[in-house]
């Protein structure tokens, strides 16, 4: 068992193993008899000597002034030993070996504050009274005799026969005695950096045993039905606490020790006070139970606490008062500022419940807590309505509030009286409040279990088989079909709930303008005058009219009318040449101003009657100098559109913090060997790199000094480290708040990875048996490698969490996340199928480009779309709360995700919708926009609800008719027709390329073109086949579904539900 007393460590042992920080010492000291004069008066009782008395040990739990003393002035407890402050000198009574200690003391003490330090060894037999009346002699000689105050701590009685005899000298002395509890209680209060390390050092630990050890354990119980006591949990838990190497915490077990023993309570009977007990009773986690826990631990003797409520398969009227204990909770922590009263803590809390449940207000604890440190519970600072003292930063606070003996309203005792506790350590801040044990979330998501929730009590009897007469208790019934049944259940009233919830935050933000209306595209930006030559004397000279492309100035000259005209190749549309016979015809088309996928710019408007070339043909006899112009063109085309696309990027990035290199103090941390993606420009061959974090930012670089990313710490939104499993790489990606460029790309994703598995090919073309030791060897080796390689990056990780948990990134909130491959599902998101995974905070696809990584909290609601109707998969439209952006798709997802993805969505409280069809949602988003009063008058999403609307769309034409499988696509009379009823959000850039090839083709006719495809048809051999047989062909891709349709009914695609 550790020691109990207030101190990890004892002086009464050698002399030699212990040594007093003689630095700390002199400052404590100092600052001792600083507050002593300043306060004399109200805290120190106009105390004029201070003596201060230490008990013996004893293995009792117990928190003592004077032992705390000790330990804040001298590092260490001293027992059985006086300590009497004066003016000018400070006596020590105690044995020889202590005495060998405290001798190093009198320089420092001289110095620091002008007093000398004497020394009074007691002998092993003598009882040291003669030496307590040389002590009080000195204090006659240095004060007067008749009005001296002698300052004690009265709440400590007197242990063993020294400190006996003492309280009977001074009783009898004739000197006044006066209490000074205060003094030492506001002494302590405020704690330096030192202190404050040791407790967050106690909170770090406490908060790892609940989350790694107590909280496992609970599960591990519950979910395999074991039988075990609270006292035999409070064991292993002290066990845990008392070895933090268990949990992986790197603190020394001989700094460790408990608070108190571990508290575990259950089955109705709740006692809130940090004096409880656990009892021999065994743990009850039945359906509406509720388990109490609360742990404390110590570290160098300072005090950390952290408390957290179970429940069990909770009815309403339990989730509801914890619900209302939470946002008290977080209340009184946020009132934890400087300057204001103690009391206010307590009164945010009441406020809070006030307003959401009053009933509840009788229940709730007197206090809100106590001040922590030294002591479990520091005198003078407890959380109640009369304390009026001022909170100072630097204090810490157990931030502790229940809720006791409420009535659940079940049949069972053990379940129908519950009680409610939480408490967490808290450090007052020079702003806000830090919450030192919140790596133990005491969100209701993660502290309420469903392990039973459809069976209701009265109808469990009837759902259990019978023998014999008696039921027969069968564990079958937990995986029952009714429990899958209750599931859907629950899940639909959570979702009616946040349906609710939805609909207020949308019509707040709606009425805010917090998202007006837009199609997503911008403002077009207006070109700059575009010169190629400045005068005409600029222009070259040449002898022949040919056309000729000038690099130098980026311009092409074309012969017209026997003059040599000049265009700037920006001008160009685009450029194609087509050999015919002897002949070869240049066709150039231009940009011209005014029409629809050119609109007017700042040119066209400035010379309004200016006439323009739309397109020019040449014919040539010299094919190859044809094919030589006609490239020169594209490739200056290319090379000039590139260079204006890189600095128009260029020109909308936000300005990034500049870069601070690891010193020599920070050692820095590597990552080598890693491959970039997007990757960097040139046609060099590709190299790997290096990536490093810095003082606040990731550098990558090459062995090119052009090849070069910094990532700020500050522009990271999400950071994923993803390991190889079933992937070829281990990867780590960073989603970033703004652009930056990497090369000549413009990115807001960046990734780094390693591939674990070298490709290679077997040139024997045969199958390599599965036993062949050259195989196994080979496998062996691939696993071992990819070990290594994900070991490496878990490396980098861990190193830079540690950088991320400095005070200057806490408002940052950097974690690296890892994607939940169970909860994954296939889909095509682009253009490919790809598996997808949820995050903690995001759905992300990090394998193939382009990338996928969805932010939850920006997301409004999903809907799930082309559900049911015997459908083999489904698709799922995102729509996010920025009414602007175009709502996002991922299609084909298998249906037998489907459940998986309703319980992942409902579980991260997101909204999500099913319907049958594929709705069209640019005019949806935009009818929204332009009326949001409608909308919320209308029941906000409410009409994406299938349910509700069942009726409405068996009375729609449009809702049923014209259906087909997302598999087979049918034909359509027209190109226009197939876009119209295409119901996918498409991108402004797929229209610009199909408007520029159809302006491209607008030289020939659709007689012609129909030509040409007759002919392509009879080179092939196809128009021999007869109708049916084309028919069978086109049929034959899309197996099981439905054919198309003939051409005669042109039906969409996927209809659209306006």
């Amino acid at each position: 068992m550790a020691d109990h007393q207030n101190g990890s460590a004892k002086a009464s042992a050698s002399g030699n193993a212990y040594r007093i920080d003689l630095e700390n010492f002199s400052k404590r000291l100092k600052g001792f008899y600083g507050h002593w004069q300043e306060h004399k008066s109200d805290l120190w009782a106009g105390s004029d000597v201070i003596a201060i008395a230490t008990p013996p040990p004893s293995d009792d739990l117990r928190y003592l002034k004077s032992s705390a003393l000790n330990i804040w002035l001298l590092g260490y407890e001293f027992p059985e030993t006086i300590m009497v402050f004066m003016n000018r000198q400070i006596h020590f009574l105690c044995s020889q070996k202590k005495a060998n200690l405290l001798d190093t003391l009198k320089k420092s003490s001289k110095e620091a504050v002008g007093a000398d330090a004497v020394i009074h060894v007691k002998a092993k037999n003598d009882d040291g009274a003669g030496l307590m009346e040389e002590i009080l002699h000195a204090i006659r000689t240095q004060s007067k005799p008749d009005s001296a105050v002698i300052g004690y701590i009265a709440k400590e009685a007197p242990e063993g026969k020294l400190l006996e005899i003492w309280s009977e000298k001074l009783n009898g002395s004739g000197f006044q005695l006066r209490d000074v509890t205060n003094g030492f209680s506001e002494l302590f209060a405020v704690k330096d950096e030192s202190e404050l390390t040791c407790v967050k050092k106690a909170a770090y630990l406490t908060s790892s045993v609940m989350k790694n050890f107590v909280v496992p354990k609970l599960e591990k119980i519950i979910d395999e039905e074991n039988k075990v006591s609270h006292s035999s949990l409070m064991d292993d838990t002290e066990k845990v606490i008392l070895d933090p190497l268990k949990v992986k915490v790197k603190l020394k077990a001989e700094n460790v020790d408990i608070c108190y023993p571990p508290i575990f309570q259950s089955g109705g009977e709740f006692d809130l006070r940090p004096s409880a007990s656990s009892t021999d009773d065994n743990l009850y986690y039945d359906s509406k139970s509720v388990i109490l826990c609360a742990i404390g631990s110590r570290y160098n003797s300072y005090c950390s606490n952290v408390a957290r409520t179970f429940l069990i398969d909770a009815n309403a009227k339990q989730s509801k008062a914890y619900e209302v204990l939470l946002k008290a909770h977080d209340s009184a922590i946020a009132a934890m500022k400087p300057g204001n009263k103690v009391s206010s803590a307590y009164q945010a809390a009441t406020a809070v419940i006030e307003k959401e449940a009053a009933e509840l207000l009788p229940h709730l604890t007197k206090t809100a807590g106590t001040g922590i440190g030294l002591e479990f519970r520091e005198s003078g600072l407890s959380l109640n309505l009369k304390n009026d003292r001022v909170i100072k930063a630097g204090m810490v606070f157990n931030i502790s509030l229940g809720f006791q003996n409420l009535q659940a309203g079940t049949k069972k005792p053990k379940t129908d009286k519950f009680s409610l506790l939480l408490a967490d350590t808290v450090v007052v801040g020079g702003k806000s409040p830090e919450v030192l044990t919140q790596g133990c979330s005491k969100a209701i998501k993660d502290v309420a279990y469903s392990f039973n929730e459809d069976v209701e009590e009265d109808e469990r009897p009837k759902l259990k088989p019978e023998l014999n007469g008696e039921p027969l208790l069968s564990k079958a019934t937990l995986r029952s079909d009714l429990q899958e049944m209750s599931k859907e259940e629950l899940r639909r009233q959570h979702q009616a709930e946040l349906a609710r919830q939805k609909n207020e935050e949308t019509a707040r933000r709606l009425a805010g303008g917090g998202s007006a209306a837009g199609d997503g595209r911008g403002p077009v930006k207006a070109s700059s005058d575009l010169i190629a030559y400045k005068n005409v004397n600029d222009i070259p000279y040449s002898r022949e009219l040919e056309i000729q492309v000038d690099q130098k100035n980026e311009a092409i000259l074309l012969p017209i009318y026997g003059s040599m005209v000049p265009f700037h190749v920006a001008t160009v549309k685009s450029v194609t040449s087509h050999q015919d016979n002897r002949t070869c015809t240049i066709r150039i088309i231009f940009n011209v101003p005014g029409t629809p996928f050119t609109p007017h710019d700042a040119n066209s408007l400035k010379y309004q009657g200016a006439i323009y070339l739309k397109e020019i043909t040449f014919r040539s006899k010299d094919p190859r100098h044809s094919s030589e112009v006609v490239q020169q063109i594209k490739t200056l085309r290319r090379q000039v559109t590139s260079r204006e696309s890189e600095r128009a990027e260029r020109a909308t990035l936000v300005t990034q913090e500049k870069l601070q290199l690891a010193t020599n103090r920070m050692k820095t941390m590597r990552l080598p060997d890693l491959w970039i993606r997007p990757a960097f420009g040139g046609r060099g061959r590709k190299l790997t790199g290096t990536l490093e974090a810095h003082v606040n930012g990731f550098r990558y670089s090459t062995s090119r000094p052009d090849e070069r990313v910094e990532i700020m710490y500050g522009n990271i939104k999400h950071a994923f480290f993803q390991p190889a499993e079933r992937e070829m790489i281990t990867l780590l990606h960073f989603h970033l708040h703004n652009h930056i460029m990497v090369g000549n790309k413009k990115t807001k994703d960046v990734q780094f990875y390693v591939e674990v598995m070298d490709v290679v090919q077997t040139l024997g073309g045969g199958r390599r048996s599965a036993l062949d030791p050259d195989e196994i060897e080979e496998e062996q080796r691939e696993r071992d490698r990819k070990n290594r390689i994900n070991a490496d990056f878990q490396n980098f990780v861990s190193k830079v969490h540690d950088h991320w948990s400095q005070p200057q990134f806490k408002g940052l909130d950097l974690e690296f996340d890892q994607p939940l491959r169970e909860l994954g599902f296939h889909g095509v998101p682009h253009k490919s199928s790809a598996f997808i995974v949820p995050t903690s905070t995001c759905l992300v696809e990090l394998i193939e480009t382009p990338f996928l990584v969805i932010t939850l909290a920006e997301i409004e609601i999903v809907n799930l779309e082309r559900v049911g109707l015997g459908q083999k998969n489904f698709d799922m439209a995102i729509v996010f709360k920025d009414f602007k952006r175009d709502v996002l798709r991922i299609d084909s997802i298998p249906s037998s995700s489907l459940d998986g993805i309703k319980e992942w969505l409902d579980t991260t409280d997101l909204k999500y919708y099913e319907s049958r069809l594929n709705l069209n949602w640019r005019p949806i988003l935009k009818t929204i926009t332009d009326d949001p009063e409608k909308f919320i008058e209308d029941g906000g999403w409410e009409f994406l609800n299938l349910e509700a609307s069942d009726s409405d769309s068996e009375n729609s034409v449009e809702s049923d008719q014209g259906y087909e499988p997302s598999d087979a696509e049918p034909e359509s009379e027209s190109e226009d027709e197939d876009n119209d009823s295409e119901s996918l959000v498409e991108s402004d850039e797929d229209e610009e390329d199909d408007s520029q090839d159809s302006e491209e083709e607008k030289g020939k006719t659709w007689e012609e073109l129909e030509r040409e495809a007759t002919n392509a048809d009879r080179e092939k051999g196809d128009e021999s086949d007869s109708e049916e047989e084309r028919r069978k062909r086109k049929a034959k891709p899309f197996g099981k579904s439905r054919a198309p349709e003939p051409r005669g009914a042109s039906f969409s695609k996927r209809p659209k539900l306006r």
